[in-house]
């Protein structure tokens, strides 16, 4: 569909976005809230990176800082470049600007998100008018109802309201609202949430061919591992505001170098499974988090050298990157007698694991 490129749109050059050192904080009155800590990683045009993580790891946090998407109270450091632009360094107007024609987002519950007051035809409108006002009325419908059959909605559709439409369906609307302006880069948060099976096939389909149809950069936020190897090329696991482990989602699957990937791995379901397994304890406290590995205190491996130091990020061959101290000693880092003996776990609480 040529409608729906820019065919005269300079190819960028390197990584579409680039993170260094990235950070989100939250004021509170216990603190500041380290969101995301020193996070960082690059995507290329057309690739998807698959962000996995336990509730309150900081998962959406990161990526609404991104795209500049945050309520008053926080507070963004680091370095954060998209094609080439210091977005830090932008001024608020021209990051807001940014948003929706070159940064998207794909929010969760389309339902809630959708103006239940405005027909389709309206949502549409409305989006290309803001962001292409020299559109004539004609050109926005053509360019509404291309984005729509992509997506597999029919014309017949385009002015129906939202609470007309299955959860599926909704899905693929919030998905067709955030590509019709055709952004380099997309952040998609639990786009497949309550929906079945099926349809959450149906969806991530859609989204691994919308990679090649835009070329899109993708960061593809979900608890659900299956999909991580499914649709993603690379995978980044998230603990505590940091990102323990990135690497290609096959190689980060079958020989994952972090113990949290490892126990993620073991906590998910499939037809073979005859136990369910757990990791004991919950996610740390972001205002005072653990000293040294903040995974140590629920870690199997952990050792003495984890509580007191923090690991180091090692690159584990071919861009497979972890930061953790038992690997390192696995793969023949030398550390003293006192480093590598064992760490005794204090003994976890019914009540600390709510």
């Amino acid at each position: 569909m040529t409608e729906l490129r820019d065919v005269g749109a300079p190819v960028i050059e390197g990584p579409v976005l680039e993170a260094r050192d990235f950070r989100v904080w939250y004021a509170t009155d216990r603190g500041p809230v380290r969101a995301v800590d020193g996070v960082s990683f690059s995507l290329r045009r057309g690739e998807i990176l698959g962000l996995v993580g336990e509730s309150g790891c900081g998962k959406s946090t990161l990526g609404r800082g991104l795209i500049g998407l945050l309520p008053d109270g926080s507070s963004r450091d680091g370095e954060l470049e998209f094609e080439g632009r210091d977005m830090l360094a932008l001024p608020g107007r021209e990051q807001r600007a940014l948003r929706g024609s070159d940064l998207g987002m794909i929010f969760q519950e389309p339902l809630t998100r959708l103006n239940p007051l405005m027909r389709i035809s309206g949502h549409f409108e409305e989006t290309l008018r803001i962001h292409r006002p020299e559109l004539s009325k004609e050109e926005v419908e053509q360019q509404a109802l291309a984005i729509l059959r992509l997506m597999g909605i029919p014309p017949t559709r385009y002015h129906a309201y939202p609470h007309e439409f299955s959860g599926g369906m909704r899905q693929r609307l919030m998905i067709a609202l955030a590509l019709v302006l055709r952004p380099a880069f997309v952040v998609a948060d639990e786009p497949t949430t309550a929906l079945d099976v099926l349809v959450e096939a149906q969806i991530i389909r859609i989204l691994h061919d919308l990679r090649t149809e835009f070329e899109t950069a993708l960061l593809l936020i979900t608890h659900n591992l299956g999909i991580i190897a499914e649709a993603c090329d690379r995978v980044a696991v998230m603990y505590a505001g940091e990102i323990v482990e990135i690497g290609d989602a096959k190689a980060v699957f079958s020989h994952p170098k972090h113990p949290y990937t490892r126990e993620l791995l073991r906590s998910t379901i499939s037809l073979s499974t005859t136990g369910l397994n757990y990791i004991d304890g919950a996610p740390p406290d972001l205002v005072e988090p653990p000293s040294g590995c903040h995974f140590h205190p629920r870690c199997p491996d952990a050792m003495q050298i984890c509580a007191a130091r923090h690991p180091v990020d090692r690159d584990h061959g071919d861009g497979h990157r972890a930061a953790c101290w038992a690997t390192d000693l696995a793969e023949g880092l030398t550390l003293d007698e006192s480093d590598r003996a064992p760490l005794e776990r204090e003994e976890i609480a019914v009540a600390d694991e709510a």
